[in-house]
């Protein structure tokens, strides 16, 4: 598996754009596939915000994840963020997650980010609570209840 910027295979942005507003369209119920794959297309730079990776096995695209500065709007007083970590099914349990997040932490340290976070349910927070993330905050966005966490990359 090989970890690589986005931008560099532009290709996979229409693929990446479907994938994305079907797993995370119920938070933003507005969101659409063309308006992802805008959002996307401006990620444009290797070592910047906003950026985005996709873990790859030859030519085909496992999963991705972002590094954003604003992830929601209701949600502004926290920045910047993990965002959109997504493994396609025939991918996941396989590490594929972790690596991304890996890679998504180790940018941010890179750019001296001093404390990144994430939201996610309550089902995945032992996920990251697992790769060293802690919760930071509880809130409803929308209908979801949602915990925010956070990590210090430059530690």
């Amino acid at each position: 598996m090989e970890i690589d910027y986005l931008c560099d295979r532009p290709v996979l942005i229409p693929e990446l754009a479907r994938a994305h507003v079907a797993a995370f369209g119920a938070l933003l119920p507005d969101w659409t596939v063309a308006q992802a794959e805008d959002e996307l297309r401006s990620h444009t730079r290797r070592r910047a915000i906003p950026t985005t990776w996709v873990a790859m096995e030859g030519e085909q695209w496992l999963g991705s994840v972002s590094l954003l500065q604003n992830d929601h709007d209701d949600i502004r007083q926290y920045s910047p963020w993990l965002a959109s970590l997504y493994v396609c099914p025939r991918a996941r349990s396989g590490g594929v997650g972790r690596a991304l997040v890996a890679r998504c932490v180790e940018e941010a340290a890179a750019l001296a980010v001093p404390r990144l976070y994430l939201y996610c349910t309550d089902a995945l927070t032992d996920y990251y609570r697992a790769l060293g993330w802690r919760i930071q905050d509880r809130l409803l966005l929308g209908p979801l209840s949602v915990a925010v966490m956070a990590i210090e990359p430059a530690r």
